[in-house]
């Protein structure tokens, strides 16, 4: 998970595009001169170490008047600090996190033609990334191939109009990308003059960027609430930055040099599909509620994933093939850097980990996980819980533990319980709020604090459940740099107490319009503050379930049999996963109803009793929607 960052300054303003969040690009004014208002650039660099802890690195770029640029002169990303009038500086910043390529990288990135990268994402597919190569060395040698030309970033022709190459153009290269990503790049002389372009895309970086310009003078004081009210998240997607030389655009010296700012339509249609998350069959018939009978559980568990026609037809099993192949992808330890597996020499050390509740999806997740690694390797549970061994997360997850236990009993399996009191968190909480903004209810605030902590790793194993260390309970800091986070199941599968209401409401149809609306604002209401609260502690979350191929089998499977709302909790909702929990042996965890965090690890009664004085005052108050500064008031 690297942190990323664009500092742009020039005609008495300073635009800051950092990615907070490893796939979003968001924005703020910088006061470099006024201590105390806005952030510094020391700051900024000291937030992205947090995300990309191995290497920190920035180039610096000078933007003359008259258009030409001069390269780097040794940066400390100081902005607006020397350089002739009109010039335009452009510091970009990268803090990396290395998880792939056989050698240690540093970013920026330089081409050799001047374009500069900074990248933060994972390539599963769409661009050729060697076995020995870095994703953000793959990506720049194809981005160096591309057409600068302003009509063929516009228009979807795989030639250019203008020039006749038949390189692709960035949106093109961009658009064919499988998996989670965000990056700030600079193309010297692309559409006919010097242009940045930010971007993300979804799964654990659905934030998108936008430009917020402050004149050198303007007041930027941060509410005491929050201390980040600058930062804003916008759509994924593309966009281009284009800088004009002031001269040229005949502005005002003291205009800014960012001259248009436009977004680019996604080239791959299937992705487009994806984005609109339209399913086609929504609605069943009297028939296909009676032929559809459900037999999944009825196979035998250790039947092939591909070798049966029959097995294949069925629902259930092409989802589990679907999180099979996307497990695998975010697994696969050939894609790690080498120097971290050289470190992992004790065998009780474990390279992936997940963010464990002992519920449906991380139960799943676990099991998925024991397929696709190694069994010379220990797995991780992180389990978070504020109430000790009474919590519920805290209950279900050492069931989970026995069955897992029994399913795979050759697997270390190591449970880590993370244990702690609200009323011990304050600097935690403080700093877990300038994670979450903007987002800023007491929700917000309890997820992202239980999932901070969860991250961190550190907690207790009881030997003695978990088979290790002679039986003895003994104090452990998990070292697992990858993460897996079962994120978007309960919005593809109908999990939320709300798809139950809608569904009785307004049946089918408005179920679907829920589901949809859901996966379509996920970036929004949950992506962007949980991969900032995980990645704060240095490690990379991956989310199996929002593979592109997971959500494109998933729509392509008719909604009934997808959930089926009219039977009861724990059995209708989210039946597609529930049948998927069966093929693989877990059967107790098939029946486990939906808990979310912040409930499951009772950090929301907690925080109920420390701010309302009660639940029920709570619940009277709808402590979910309360802002923090409105209940700080």
């Amino acid at each position: 998970m690297c942190g990323i960052a664009l500092v742009l300054s020039g005609g008495g303003r300073v635009v800051v595009a950092p990615s907070a969040a490893a796939a979003a690009v968001a924005a703020v004014g910088i006061q470099p001169s006024d201590e105390g208002k806005g952030v510094t650039v020391d700051e900024l660099k000291a937030a992205l170490r947090r995300r990309g802890p191995d290497s920190l690195g920035c180039e610096r770029l000078r933007v003359r008047a008259d258009g030409t640029t001069l390269g780097s002169d040794g940066c400390d990303c100081g902005v607006g600090n020397g350089g002739d009038v009109g010039d335009t500086e452009l510091c970009f910043i990268g803090a990396t996190l290395q998880l792939r390529g056989a050698e240690p990288i540093l970013q920026p990135m330089v081409g050799q033609s001047g374009n500069v990268l900074v990248y933060n994402g994972e390539i599963y597919g769409g661009v050729h990334v060697a076995d020995d190569q870095n994703d953000t060395q793959s990506l720049l040698s194809s981005l160096e191939s591309c057409c600068s030309c302003e009509c063929h970033a516009l228009v979807r022709d795989e030639a250019c109009l203008c020039c006749g190459s038949v390189g692709k153009s960035v949106p093109q290269i961009l658009s064919t990308i499988k998996g989670p990503w965000a990056l700030i790049y600079w193309q010297a002389e692309g559409l006919k003059n010097n242009v940045v372009w930010p971007g993300c895309i979804r799964e654990k970086k659905p934030l998108a960027p936008t430009v917020k310009v402050m004149e050198s003078g303007e007041d930027n004081d941060f509410p005491e609430s929050t201390n980040m009210s600058y930062w804003e998240e916008l759509p994924c997607g593309i966009y281009s930055i284009q800088l004009k030389s002031l001269e040229k655009s005949g502005m005002c010296m003291k205009e800014a040099c960012v001259s248009k700012v436009r977004r680019h339509d996604w080239i791959n249609s299937s992705l487009d599909e994806l984005i609109q998350w339209k399913r086609k069959s929504i609605v069943p018939t009297v028939d296909d509620l009676t032929s559809h009978q459900n037999s999944v559980g009825d196979y035998c568990l250790s039947q092939s994933f591909r070798n049966s026609t029959e097995a294949d037809k069925n629902a259930a099993y092409k989802v589990l093939i679907a999180l099979r192949e996307s497990v695998m992808l975010r697994t696969n330890l050939n894609r790690l850097f080498q120097d971290d597996l050289n470190k992992l020499k004790d065998d009780e050390l474990a390279p992936i980990a997940i963010l464990f509740s002992g519920g449906l999806d991380s139960m799943i997740l676990a099991a998925l996980l024991d397929q696709c690694l190694d069994s010379k390797w220990t797995i991780d549970l992180l389990n978070v819980s504020f109430d000790g061994q009474l919590a519920p997360d805290r209950i279900s997850a050492l069931a989970g533990l026995k069955e897992l236990q029994r399913i795979s009993p050759i697997r270390r399996w190591r449970l880590v319980e993370i244990d702690t009191v609200l009323t011990n968190l304050k600097g935690e909480s403080e700093h877990v709020m300038s994670l979450i903004y903007p987002s800023n209810t007491y929700m917000d605030l309890n997820i992202g604090i239980a999932l901070w902590l969860a991250a961190g790793g550190d907690g207790w194993v009881d030997g003695s459940i978990c088979n290790m260390q002679d039986g003895c309970r003994y104090k452990y800091k998990s070292t697992s740099r990858v993460l897996l986070v079962g994120s978007g199941a309960d919005e593809q599968c109908a999990g939320y107490g709300r798809h139950r209401t809608k569904y009785r409401l307004g049946g089918w149809v408005l179920l679907d319009e829920e589901m949809r609306l859901d996966v379509q604002r996920i970036w929004k209401r949950n992506m962007g503050r949980d991969d900032r609260c995980i990645s704060d502690h240095g490690k990379e979350a991956r989310f199996p379930f929002l593979d592109e191929n997971v959500i494109k089998t998933l729509l392509e499977i008719p909604l009934w049999d997808i959930a089926k709302l009219d039977e009861p909790v724990g059995k209708g909702d989210k039946k597609i996963l529930r049948e998927v929990a069966n093929l693989l042996g877990l059967k107790e965890a098939a029946l486990q109803p939906k808990r979310a965090i912040q409930f499951g690890s009772r950090i929301a009664r907690e925080s109920n009793r420390k701010n309302f004085g009660s639940n029920r005052a709570a619940n009277q108050a709808s402590a979910g929607s309360v802002e923090i500064h409105q209940r700080a008031r």
